[in-house]
């Protein structure tokens, strides 16, 4: 009976000891005291940086390397890492890695991390807090000047333009003390700001002339309208260049540079470097892609209601446009250059409403539709809302030239915003 007891006591403590220590005189890979402790390994890539100098920077192991370059391969190369992108990797006490992530661009990131046989790898979207920004300023020179040249304010000059494209040329219609207001969504991230979203309202008030914009959705789908709910969508851009200037106008008779004779001209000439993309100002057909004359390379586009478009001087067509495609508003038709009769790199741009010539700066192009009856309260408390939150902005919370995102107690943030 006591031989019994002993063995009975014998199997207990084996039976402890195996279950909360793994198998008796053996350590799992991957597992012990030194595994639990875990550090992380952050920055940004540099130009010219490799993942795999990254590796050999911080003692990482080779044979991982190979092995998350696999995982990632359907995902995302890792031999294309993007200066300036941040990466963040989490080891153990042994160097070895438990989880990356590298942000790929400003909506997702790379997420790898160690399986039980090896490394799995997705692309997650970026989760940001999205926060209501007050912006505003005064045009001193051009825009993109007067909002900063910093890339994130770059790109909201590029959406405001965008946005009111049909209404004003950001390269002719400027005047000095021109006044832009901006609602928009400010992204943040673990608490920075990272970029801005969509631009939720605006006022711009060029030479004495108030335009409003109101995003506002209804549908599947969001889009911009006037103070009475009117889309500013118009059947034509007022211009298919953004920022560039007008080095010749529409004119009964000018001096031709090159030929020296006075004779019409029935276009704009917009200076821009050559290779600027060219959009086609309004939905239609081709009917000419190719050389024609003092045009050089020449798109003609016709639109609805006896209109037609002229696209000259091109340095190249863009891919696709032949005759008989169907383009649609702001797809590229082509690239500025100088080729036919011109004397440096700037597009021709022509409108004809059946086969006469009209100047498309001055010409009362048709308006697109207007939000639905139904949709008209929704949209009018919006609107109210808006137009309070612009009035609010005044000079004392104008973005200064050449900054940012406005520090704290220099912006009118409302906190936290849910679209």
């Amino acid at each position: 009976m006591k031989k019994i007891l002993t063995v009975a006591i014998f199997m207990i403590v084996i039976f402890l000891t195996v279950r909360g220590n793994g198998p008796v005189g053996h350590t799992p890979e991957g597992t012990g005291p030194e595994q639990d402790k875990y550090k992380e390994i952050s920055g940004i890539i540099k130009k010219g940086e490799t993942l795999f100098d990254i590796f050999k920077k911080y003692g990482l192991h080779a044979g991982e390397f190979f092995k998350i370059r696999k995982a990632s391969a359907d995902i995302h190369r890792l031999g294309e890492l993007y200066p300036g992108q941040p990466y963040r990797i989490i080891v153990d006490g042994n160097n070895r890695i438990n989880t990356l992530i590298y942000w790929m661009d400003d909506d997702s990131v790379l997420n790898i991390t160690r399986t039980g046989s090896g490394f799995c790898a997705e692309k997650k979207a970026i989760e940001y807090e999205k926060r209501i920004l007050h912006r505003g300023g005064v045009i001193e020179d051009n825009l993109i000047a007067s909002m900063g040249n910093n890339r994130e304010n770059l790109m909201l000059a590029f959406q405001l333009s965008d946005i009111l494209a049909w209404d004003v040329d950001f390269a002719s219609d400027l005047r000095r003390g021109d006044v832009f207001k901006v609602i928009v969504e400010g992204l943040y991230h673990d608490g920075e700001f990272r970029k801005y979203g969509n631009i939720l309202s605006a006022e711009f008030i060029n030479d004495g002339t108030v335009y409003r914009a109101y995003r506002f959705g209804h549908g599947d789908k969001a889009d911009y309208y006037d103070d009475r709910g009117k889309s500013l969508k118009k059947i034509f851009l007022k211009a298919p260049l953004s920022f560039r200037r007008i080095s010749s106008g529409f004119s009964p008779g000018r001096l031709h540079p090159i030929l020296k004779i006075f004779r019409p001209h029935h276009g704009v000439d917009y200076a821009a470097p050559a290779g600027t993309p060219v959009s086609v100002s309004g939905d239609g057909t081709v009917v000419f892609s190719g050389c024609r004359g003092g045009y050089g390379n020449l798109v003609v586009v016709r639109h609805r209601n006896g209109y037609r478009t002229y696209y000259g001087h091109l340095s190249r067509i863009g891919s696709g446009i032949v005759k008989g495609e169907h383009v649609e508003q702001g797809r590229v038709v082509g690239y500025v250059g100088a080729t036919g009769l011109a004397t440096g790199p700037h597009l021709h741009y022509e409108m004809r409403i059946h086969n006469e010539a009209v100047n498309p700066l001055t010409a009362n192009l048709p308006r697109g539709g207007v939000l639905p009856k139904r949709s008209m309260a929704e949209f009018g408390r919006l609107r109210d809302g808006m137009a309070a939150r612009l009035a609010s902005i005044t000079p004392a919370v104008l973005v200064a030239a050449g900054k940012g995102p406005a520090e704290p107690g220099k912006t009118a943030d409302a906190g936290a915003y849910r679209p």
